[in-house]
Order: structure tokens, then sequence, then C-alpha cells
């Protein structure tokens, strides 16, 4: 555990010494905010309800365009640049270097998801609020945000071009995010149930209203731990290669 976090502690450092960190995170709290309180149909003031559920569901299409290239420069940059030979001489198994990446990222949205709080202490004085699914709605961020950094850590391993790391990121985001959502209201029967439960949304959606169910946050889970395995395989073919 102790070089899991000294890698996810060297990468945000990377974050923030290279400005992306502060760049992202405006970039999220302007879009979130934006649409969060402009005037439209999610708009708090037209539903006339308090609650977080605009903010939700603009986050949840906003993650999933940073999320990628959050991830993008991970593995690829230090292909390019070539540190990534040295840094696997080192006392540290693929495993960990990938987890390190992984827990970087993670807690870098987990700090921009922090700084949205002043969004819940507005909205809760405008009136009652589920707080139970606000708490929940953030876990789903969060859950989220785990699978697709699992997705762009792969995408990022298998190429050293970033560019094409969040291209491929995306690419396979898209199946989660859309596709596996819009063949599901056009298959029925069994392959339907498994297209259905494939979607993100179908998940992200339960507990952002409150249903937190086990097999959501193993759907999530999952996504976010094959992601890693699948990069952990492509680190491992690698070093058998040079070897």
């Amino acid at each position: 555990m102790k070089q899991i976090w000294i890698i996810a502690k060297k990468e945000l450092h990377s974050f923030f010494d290279s400005l992306m960190a502060y760049v992202m995170l405006v970039l999220f709290l302007g879009f979130t905010g934006f649409f969060t309180w402009m005037p439209s149909g999610q708009d708090i003031f037209l539903i006339n309800q308090a609650t977080l559920q605009p903010f939700f569901s603009i986050a949840y299409w906003t993650l999933f365009f940073f999320v990628p290239l959050l991830t993008m420069r991970g593995v690829a940059e230090e292909k390019r640049s070539g540190t990534l030979e040295l840094l696997l001489t080192k006392p540290v198994t693929d495993w960990q270097f990938v987890s390190g990446k992984f827990l970087s990222t993670l807690l870098l949205i987990a700090v921009a998801l922090v700084l949205t709080l002043p969004y819940y202490f507005t909205i809760s004085r405008l009136g009652p609020i589920d707080h139970g699914a606000v708490l929940s709605g953030y876990l789903g961020l969060l859950l989220m945000s785990a699978a697709y950094t699992g997705i762009g850590i792969f995408a990022s391993t298998v190429s050293k071009n970033q560019i094409v790391a969040v291209l491929l990121a995306l690419l396979i985001g898209i199946f989660f995010h859309i596709i596996f959502d819009v063949l599901a209201r056009g298959i029925s029967g069994f392959m339907g149930e498994i297209i259905h439960y494939l979607s993100l949304s179908t998940h992200f959606e339960s507990i952002s209203r409150g249903v937190i169910d086990t097999k959501d946050l193993i759907y999530f889970l999952s996504i976010a731990f094959a992601g890693l395995l699948g990069s952990v395989s492509i680190l491992s073919k690698r070093s058998l290669s040079d070897a």
C-alpha cells in the first residue's frame, strides 16, 4: 500500500505542476455550475424543488468526457518519455503501478466533487432536501468515475499517444454510457436483460435516486477492476518481451 500511495502522490503533484488539475477543476465547476443554475427544464427554480438532480445529470456527462482527459497521460506519458521501463525496474509491481495511477485520478475527481458542496448547502436553504439522495448521488458519480478511470488507464496503457488514449477511452465508454442503453430499449428477453444490465445509466440512476444496491456496486467496481487487470496484463507482456 505504501508504494501505491507514493505513486499516487507523485501523480497528483504532476497534475498540479502541469496546471492540468487547475484547468480540470475550473472547467468542471464552470460547466456543472452553469447548467445547474441556468434557466432550463432542469433548473431548480423552474422545477420548484430543492434537489441536486440537475447537478447530477450534468456531472454525469461532464465526467464522461473529463475522466479520459485525466487518464490519457497516466501510462502513455511514461511510455513516451521512456520512464516506464525505469519505473518498472524499481521494487514496484505492475498492480501497484496502475493502482497508484488509478488512486491519484480518483482523488482528483473526489476533490472536484467536494468543491461542488456549496451547491448542496445553497439548495438545502431553498427548501427541504433529501440528504440521503444527495449522498448516494455523489457516491454514484464517484463510482462512475472509478469505472471510467479503469477504462482510461487501460486505454493509456495500450497506446503511447495521449490523443489515441483519449479516443480509445471514449470509444469504450460510449458503449456503457450510450449504446447499451439504446440497444436495451429495442431488445427484449434474456439478451435484453443482459444489455440493460451493461448500461451504465441503469445503475447510476438507481444510485442517484437513493437506492444503493449491491449489484450496482459490483457493476462499477467490476468495470474498474477489469480496466486495471487489462492494464496489468499489457504491462506484464511488455516486461516479458523486454526480458
